[in-house]
């Protein structure tokens, strides 16, 4: 084998051979048999004498340095600024990893106080067990730098992905939050309407909420049907806004509705309008969809956003005043964005809540039916996840569950 630099000694402290072969002989003379004198091991080289200042030397400074050591000499330095680079340098990535849950049947911190996630005012609520989570995904932004992006890669619990798949060009992020938590309001109100007409509240325009400060506090209920307007019809939105927007603030008027299946007729002194408005105003919160006789409060609005969590709000508001106990006293989680006719539609991140609902305890998951595709060859052990296409497969699979009778699963 060649050595790396042919003017090192070699092992034995003998000068490399540079004529042919050693031979066998003596060492005390030196000679061959039959041959020249080509190499000694006491330093004789071939019995020649050379002048001191004729003596081969070794090289010295960089080229007597070998390969190997001018290589790391190079890339060393250039490696500790690639270091550096990774390590404070930001990349257009965000890392998803698994959020926290929130059991809609429970409580959460609201400004230092315990408030409880589903509040229902005008009526009694039942005695609930187990857990209806809602699931997250934690975003982490700002300063990522390529080496955490890299260890994000490399971890099973978290995904990379583009900065603008989250926060898309030309809007910031303050802006893209306050979509979501628009979202997650929207999403509130679509859980509440697909509970109640789960629980088969009759459906029409009335009213959801009376404001306590307003002319319509102890008048009207929630669960009245809007009829009329001083006799004229107003019995949608678009009726009952043009008709205030004419009236005058301090008016009484004549509200025409239906209440529990009866005709009313209920007089209200009319209150100013809202600020940069018109008119005058009842004090009322209305919409079209099932009406209840009581009102749904849900929580959470300033802390999370989007809209994936309308159908475990829906299933928590149906265990508190439904005649079914939903979760029989099961750890259960799910996502999933609801409409107002109670369909399920499919979320981002599905890989990443399961995560965080088996770490929460959960054993059995909902997900949205369109999502089994991303859920297959994912799903945490020891995690039960079922398929749902609306709110009322999940009422009747959960009940099943309960029963022990086959459910459908992703």
């Amino acid at each position: 084998m060649q050595p790396e630099n042919p003017d090192r000694p070699s092992a034995d402290g003998a000068d490399p051979v540079v004529g042919g072969p050693v031979v066998d002989g003596p060492a005390g003379d030196g000679r061959g048999a039959g041959g020249p004198i080509v190499a000694g091991v006491d330093g004789i080289d071939g019995g020649r004498d050379e002048p001191e200042g004729q003596r081969r030397t070794g090289r010295s400074g960089w080229s007597g340095l070998s390969r190997r050591v001018r290589t790391l000499l190079v890339a060393g330095p250039l490696f500790v600024v690639l270091l550096v680079l990774a390590a404070t340098v930001p990349v257009p990535y965000v890392i998803l990893s698994p959020g926290p849950t929130y059991n809609t049947l429970g409580s959460y911190q609201d400004n230092g106080a315990q408030q409880d996630i589903i509040v229902i005012n005008g009526r009694d609520t039942n005695t609930v067990t187990g857990n209806l989570n809602m699931t997250t995904v934690s975003v982490t932004t700002g300063h990522i730098t390529a080496a955490q992006a890299l260890v994000g890669w490399l971890k099973g619990d978290e995904t990379v992905v583009p900065r603008a798949s989250v926060y898309p060009p030309g809007q910031s992020e303050a802006q893209v939050n306050a979509q979501n938590t628009q979202a997650f309001a929207e999403s509130q109100d679509s859980a509440t309407a697909a509970a109640l007409c789960e629980l088969g509240y009759p459906n029409g325009f009335g009213v959801v909420r009376v404001d306590p400060t307003l002319g319509a506090n102890g008048v009207l209920r929630p669960g009245d049907m809007i009829v009329s307007i001083d006799g004229a019809s107003a019995d949608s939105a678009d009726k009952l806004s043009a008709l205030l927007t004419k009236a005058t603030p301090g008016q009484v008027v004549t509200v025409g509705v239906t209440r529990d299946g009866q005709a009313q007729s209920l007089s209200i002194k009319l209150s100013p309008p809202a600020a940069g408005a018109t008119g005058a105003r009842l004090g009322i919160t209305v919409t079209t969809g099932c009406l209840a006789p009581f009102e749904v409060d849900l929580g959470l609005g300033d802390q999370i956003g989007g809209p994936s969590a309308g159908l475990m709000f829906a299933l928590g508001i149906m265990d508190k005043v439904g005649p079914t106990d939903i979760t029989g006293g099961r750890f259960i989680a799910g996502t999933g964005e609801i409409t107002a006719d109670g369909k399920v539609l499919p979320i981002g991140g599905i890989q990443l809540k399961m995560i965080a609902a088996r770490r929460a305890g959960a054993t059995v998951f909902l997900a949205p039916q369109a999502n089994c595709s991303d859920v297959r060859g994912a799903i945490p052990r020891g995690l039960d996840v079922i398929s749902v296409a609306t709110l009322h497969d999940a009422v009747t699979d959960l009940a099943n569950l309960r029963a022990g009778a086959p459910v459908p699963h992703c």
